[in-house]
C-alpha cells in the first residue's frame, strides 16, 4: 500500500489515505461505509498493526459502486501533507562510502570510514510536508544544504533485536531530506545544524515493506531546480538497513511511527567544487525508487 497524509482544502482536516492508479482513497470514509473500525490517522494505523492493514487492504479491494460520494479523489486535486509525525527521527551520517571521502573533503570529518553508524536526532518540529517551504534563515546561515535519504519506518518496538530480526520491525519506507546549515554545527555537535524547523521535508508517501522487495537495491537522486546533484543507489550503504536497526535498539527503544533516516550519498552542496547552497527560490526534488519524489521550495524565512 502507498499510504498517505491529504487535505482536500485550505481549511479542511488531514485525512488517512492510500493512492492507487493516480487516485486517492479516503480509507476513514471506506471504513465507515462499511461498518468496520480504522484509525483515522498514519500514526495511529500504524499503532494498531497488521489488524488495521488487512482491514485496509480490504477496504480498497472493494469495487469502484460500493465507494462512497467522497471517498475518492483524483491525486492533483488533493494536497499532500507529510505522511505522519515521528516520535523520534534518527539520523544516519557518513553512511556511503563516497560521502565519507567528499564530508573529510569539505566538512571536516574523519577520512575513515566509521566502525560503527554515526546518529543523530532531528526534532519532530523539523518535519514538513510535500510542497511545504524549507526555511532559509540568513541571519542563522548562508550554507543550507540538502540530502536525499531513504527513509524506515518504524513498525513494532524494537529494543535490542539483532540484525536477522530487524526487517520483522518495519512498517515501510519514505523519503526524508536531511537539510543540514553546514555553519550552524556546533564544537562537532549537528543537532542545530540539522534540526531547525523544516530542516526535515518527508513523504511524499509511506509505501509499506511488503510493496518493496530489496530496500537495500534501490535507485536514489536529488536535483535542485532540475539539475542532478546526487544520484546513486542504496546498496551502497556503509552500515545496511538491519544493522542501522540492531545498533539503534542495542540502547534507544524504536517504536512505532518512529524514523530512521538512513544516510545521504554524495553529491551534497558542500562536497561541490566551488561548494554549492540551496537559496530562497530554489526547488530541490528528492526520488527513491519505487516511493516517488519528495519536492518542496526554498524561502526567506527572514
Amino acid at each position: 500500500m502507498r499510504l498517505l497524509t491529504f487535505t482536500t482544502g485550505p481549511d479542511a482536516p488531514e485525512r488517512l489515505g492510500a493512492e492507487t492508479d493516480g487516485l486517492v482513497l479516503d480509507l476513514a470514509l471506506l471504513a465507515d461505509r462499511a461498518g468496520v473500525q480504522l484509525p483515522h490517522d498514519l500514526l495511529s494505523f500504524i499503532r494498531a498493526g497488521e489488524a488495521a492493514q488487512q482491514t485496509a487492504r480490504e477496504l480498497l479491494g472493494l469495487a469502484a459502486a460500493d465507494r462512497p460520494a467522497g471517498a475518492v479523489h483524483r491525486l492533483e486535486d488533493v494536497t499532500l501533507r507529510a505522511p505522519l509525525r515521528p516520535g523520534k527521527i534518527i539520523g544516519v551520517g557518513l553512511n556511503y562510502v563516497e560521502h565519507v571521502e567528499e564530508s573529510s573533503r569539505s566538512l571536516d570529518t574523519d577520512k575513515e570510514r566509521p566502525s560503527r553508524p554515526v546518529l543523530f536526532s532531528k526534532p519532530a518540529t523539523a518535519v514538513t510536508g510535500p510542497g511545504q517551504p524549507i526555511l532559509h534563515n540568513a541571519d542563522l546561515t548562508t550554507q543550507l544544504d540538502w540530502e536525499c535519504e531513504l527513509a524506515v519506518v518504524i513498525g513494532r518496538t524494537a529494543f535490542r533485536v539483532s540484525e536477522e530480526e530487524a526487517y520483522d520491525h518495519i512498517f515501510g519506507y519514505s523519503i526524508v531530506n536531511d537539510i543540514s546549515a553546514r555553519d550552524q554545527r556546533r564544537s562537532g555537535q549537528w543537532f542545530f545544524s540539522k534540526g531547525q524547523d523544516s530542516y526535515a521535508p518527508f513523504g511524499p508517501a509511506v509505501v509499506t515493506a511488503g510493496e518493496i522487495p530489496d530496500p537495500m537495491d534501490l535507485d536514489l537522486s536529488l536535483r535542485v531546480n532540475g539539475v542532478t546533484k546526487q544520484k546513486s543507489n542504496t546498496r551502497h550503504m556503509l552500515f545496511p538497513i538491519a544493522r542501522l536497526i540492531a545498533d539503534i535498539s542495542s540502547g534507544v527503544t524504536l517504536e512505532p511511527g518512529d524514523v530512521i533516516a538512513t544516510g545521504s550519498p554524495a553529491g551534497v552542496g558542500a562536497g561541490m567544487v566551488p561548494p554549492e547552497f540551496l537559496h530562497p527560490g530554489d526547488t530541490v526534488e528528492a526520488t527513491v525508487e519505487r516511493i516517488g519524489t519528495l519536492t518542496n521550495p526554498v524561502i526567506d524565512a527572514r
